[in-house]
């Protein structure tokens, strides 16, 4: 399996921080709290990422499962984890999601910053197949850059903001090069019912979103 991430993938919490101040950070908890998140809880996570949000969720007591296709991501990962939380245990999964078929069988499913690396069509496909590993009523997260919205020159921002970052994801990890995504239109023309949305700002404008979605039972 070849490593996308094997160049970018050690830069990626500097680039992070360096692009969004703790933005992308507060995006990604968003939707883990008490309120979300049950002691025993299953919950997927799509994508390795920095891990602080899987590391969070299994703070909460949820049983916690991994996947990324990018070994050095999950390397990144389980460094993180025993720096932070070695006493959680974590279960990592290394391959592609679409190979996952515990269909059914989380509470949760969660996609920051993972589906954004797919061409629309791809994109609709791998959430498709998320949304078939959550249990009925399950809840699904994604968070992400904000689709834009407000005034000629925040729109204006709001898509250069994001075509610098898809630029980098696309010279160094070969990753698609596209257009923001409208996820709660995708997440509801699938069947998901979009239930809460929470925004975390850049230049006091909406730059990021956590959507959580719900399965129908």
């Amino acid at each position: 399996m070849r490593d996308k991430y094997k160049y970018i993938g050690p830069a990626y919490d500097f680039l992070s921080h360096l692009y969004s101040g703790k933005n992308i950070h507060r995006c990604k908890t968003a939707m883990l709290d008490v309120e979300t998140v049950k002691p025993g809880d299953r919950i997927l996570f799509a994508g390795a990422g920095h891990g602080r949000d899987a590391i969070r969720a299994a703070e909460l007591g949820a049983e916690v499962t991994v996947v990324d296709l990018s070994e050095t991501m999950l390397r990144k990962f389980a460094a993180a984890q025993q720096k932070e939380a070695p006493r959680l245990k974590i279960r990592r999964i290394h391959s592609d999601i679409m190979n996952v078929e515990e269909v059914e069988q989380y509470d949760m499913v969660v996609a920051n910053f993972f589906l954004n690396v797919f061409d629309e069509e791809m994109m609709v496909w791998v959430l498709e197949h998320l949304i078939r590993l959550g249990k009925p009523n399950a809840k699904v997260v994604v968070g992400d850059f904000c689709y834009p919205s407000g005034n000629p020159l925040a729109r204006m921002f709001k898509k250069t903001y994001w075509y610098l970052a898809v630029l980098i994801f696309w010279l160094f990890a070969n990753n698609a090069f596209h257009k923001i995504y409208n996820y709660p239109e995708h997440m509801q023309r699938l069947g998901l019912r979009v239930a809460d949305k929470k925004h975390f700002r850049l230049l006091n404008m909406d730059c990021y979103w956590s959507i959580l979605g719900r399965k129908q039972a």
